[in-house]
């Protein structure tokens, strides 16, 4: 995967031009030397992140360690598996990224049992179990049909609020809609500025799910929305 399509690029771009208009970047997919920087993006991103904080034991030693493990194991769990990394960059320095996965395709139980030894042995029992249990109440929480989910999108710190968080959520949209089988990506958030900044673009409450004595929302926003 070397870079967006014509017509998503199209799309991008009109995005792009209804945006603030200080975006200066190129948004493509990503290749497997970018993963490193894009696993310390996330990784600042979601450092903070109570209900990560809460599964990989913010309150204990290392816990820096476990997080990212636990991001770098997730980036290549889905570059092996072909998921969609989105990236955009300014030249050479990478401004923001959005991993899209397709939950059940190339995605499967091989990949799982792979990924569950890495994080077993890199992120610890607790933390692993915690992972699932929060992927299997999503999971359970979702419509038996085929669907994509936003596992992850991040801004670097210096480039937020300039529209890049706008526009990776654009490219995650016509990712999905190049596949005809998917009816819609999902999106589980904990914290109210996150869900606002979804449903304000179109995605809908699908469920409310309590993890780890936090509240969160399990956000879809359907094909039909963008058709």
């Amino acid at each position: 995967m070397q870079g967006l399509t014509e017509a998503t690029e199209q799309e991008i771009q009109h995005a792009s031009e209804q945006s603030s208009g200080e975006v200066q970047g190129e948004l493509t997919y990503l290749v497997a030397e970018d993963l490193k920087v894009a696993a310390s993006l996330l990784f600042q991103t979601y450092y903070d992140d109570e209900l990560l904080q809460k599964i990989f034991r913010a309150d204990k030693a290392d816990y820096d360690k476990r997080l990212r493990a636990a991001i770098r194991e997730d980036l290549t769990s889905f570059w092996e598996s072909g998921q969609s990394i989105i990236g955009i960059r300014d030249g050479g320095t990478l401004l923001g990224v959005a991993c899209l996965t397709r939950p059940g395709k190339s995605f499967g139980p091989g990949r799982f049992w792979h990924w569950r030894i890495s994080m077993l042995l890199t992120a610890g029992f607790l933390s692993t179990k915690q992972v699932m249990e929060k992927e299997r109440r999503i999971q359970e929480a979702m419509p038996d049909v085929p669907y994509h989910m936003l596992a992850f999108i991040a801004v670097a710190p210096q480039y937020q609020q300039q529209g890049i968080g706008h526009l990776l959520v654009e490219a995650a949209k016509s990712a999905f809609q190049e596949d005809p089988e998917s009816q819609g990506i999902a999106v589980f958030v904990t914290r109210a500025d996150y869900q606002a900044f979804f449903k304000k673009r179109g995605y809908r409450l699908q469920a409310q799910i309590e993890f780890e004595t936090l509240s969160g929302e399990l956000l879809f926003y359907p094909k039909e929305e963008a058709e």
